[in-house]
């Protein structure tokens, strides 16, 4: 059979909730289950075809890769990607692990034995046991309520206030809170009670891409706010905007703290347009070396929204955020959230009520604070000073050449160590390009071995492995 070159003619949403190589895998499958694709009919390249959709060339690899395991796609050195010759279709088989990287659950990670370096996730297996049971039995004593206040317990409004004045400055009292579920939760009813229809929200450029389908399916046309390795760029901003989300105390996911004058430079924004501030306080209560800088919100409370979450304090299971802001917005927010019949668990409410109350939320941040601390070293010391985004949070990054990225996630995937790339988090083609390396779910043995492999498989794509020499912490 003749092998021509096909243009294969399909669109990608970047709205969508699907990531772009799902969306692109599933695309060329339907086409070649279809017959659209014909069997011995070649593919363009990965870069050709990157450029003929408008994506980073990671996503066509990733695709490509996936397909390749499924048995669709054949190649040869120096010839091409081929659509295979078969009578019948390809049985999906298990794909490799640089196939399926993007798509494995971090259960599906531990049971095949993987060192799962992608960031976003705490450690969980330390927790004070005896403090969690008597939190769930202090749980379990609580009566139904079949009418619970849309802002959560009055009594873990008033100790979330006081931990938030302790830990990040704010000068609030419990009817400046909300009980959530958690940062995409809070961002959520945001988006329902100030957004809609033709109006503009702003989300970071590499950035949570989370937050952008959030605000999209609220009806905002979600715009990209480009970010420098300190934080987002206030003069970039684009205009019209009545919303922008922003990570300042840990950029995600190039690790950078927003200074105090960009700080200062956003509110001005911010007041001369009109617009609202989300804060999402990401990583916020993990530093090293350095204070933590003022929360947004209490520099600017009427132009501010502070989001915040439990989930990597104490575990993502527990699934407790917050809505901090002014009464006014607090209870039009409130209204909201009655409105759409959302809430969050009150027995889960009141065990964490319990575990503010008696100190065990603050001692376990205390021994957490030391063991990320120490894992955080290790990976200095065995990456070398190329890593940045290093000084909070529970991740950081490893600038790499945008060549060598996917080859390297690919065979680090190979060999039993998952990671995550700047690539994940963009929304147009990156301009940043490296590994996001989050360590809070290794085990420092297997954190190590993790390295090495990083260490072999950067240097066979790069040419050099990252320098160990490290000046400074």
């Amino acid at each position: 059979m003749p092998r021509r070159l096909v243009e294969p003619a399909f669109h990608l949403e970047r709205s969508a909730p699907e990531p772009l190589t799902v969306q692109l895998s599933d695309a060329l499958r339907e086409a070649m289950s279809g017959g659209t694709l014909a069997p011995g009919e070649r593919l363009p390249s990965s870069r050709g075809l990157a450029a003929q959709l408008g994506v980073s060339r990671t996503v066509v690899t990733e695709a490509y890769q996936q397909l390749y395991a499924e048995g669709w796609l054949e190649g040869r050195h120096g010839s091409g990607t081929f659509v295979t010759e078969h009578d019948v279709l390809p049985v999906a088989v298990s794909p490799p692990a640089e196939a399926v990287t993007p798509r494995w659950s971090r259960e599906q990670a531990r049971r095949l034995g993987m060192t799962d370096l992608r960031p976003g996730a705490p450690w969980v297996r330390d927790h004070d046991r005896a403090a969690w049971r008597r939190a769930w039995r202090h749980a379990a004593e609580q009566a139904p309520d079949d009418d619970p206040d849309p802002r959560g317990l009055p009594r873990l409004r008033e100790l979330l206030a006081g931990h938030l004045r302790r830990t990040r400055g704010v000068r609030i009292g419990p009817e400046n809170v909300m009980v959530t579920r958690g940062t995409g939760n809070g961002l959520d009813l945001v988006g329902a009670a100030l957004l809609g229809a033709g109006t503009r929200a702003g989300v970071e450029e590499p950035g949570y891409q989370k937050a952008r389908t959030i605000l999209a399916a609220r009806g905002a046309r979600v715009l990209s706010c480009p970010v420098d390795h300190d934080g987002i760029l206030t003069e970039e901003l684009p205009g019209g905007l009545s919303v922008v989300h922003t990570t300042p105390a840990h950029q995600y996911p190039l690790g950078g703290r927003l200074p105090i004058p960009r700080r200062e430079r956003l509110l001005a924004w911010a007041r001369a347009n009109g617009a609202m501030v989300v804060e999402d306080d990401y990583d916020a209560e993990f530093r090293y070396d350095v204070a933590p800088l003022p929360a947004l919100y209490g520099l600017d409370p009427g132009r501010v929204i502070l989001l915040g979450t439990l989930s990597k304090s104490l575990s993502p299971d527990v699934g407790i955020g917050w809505i901090v802001a002014e009464p006014p917005l607090l209870e039009r927010l409130a209204q909201t959230r009655h409105g759409l019949s959302d809430r969050t668990s009150v027995p889960v409410q009141a065990a964490t009520a319990l575990l503010l109350e008696r100190g065990d939320l603050d001692r376990h941040l205390r021994r957490m604070r030391l063991e990320y601390a120490r894992r955080r070293r290790m990976l200095i010391d065995l990456l070398g000073p190329r890593l940045t985004g290093d000084t909070a949070g529970l991740h950081v990054l490893l600038p790499l050449p945008a060549r060598a990225v996917a080859p390297v996630v690919a065979e680090a995937a190979e060999r039993g160590v998952l990671v995550d790339d700047t690539s994940r988090n963009s929304h147009g083609v990156p301009t940043v390009h490296g590994l996001v390396l989050g360590y809070g779910t290794a085990h420092p043995a297997d954190l190590r071995r993790a390295c090495a492999v990083l260490n072999e498989v950067i240097a066979r794509h790069t040419g050099n492995g990252p320098d160990r020499r490290r000046g400074g912490g």
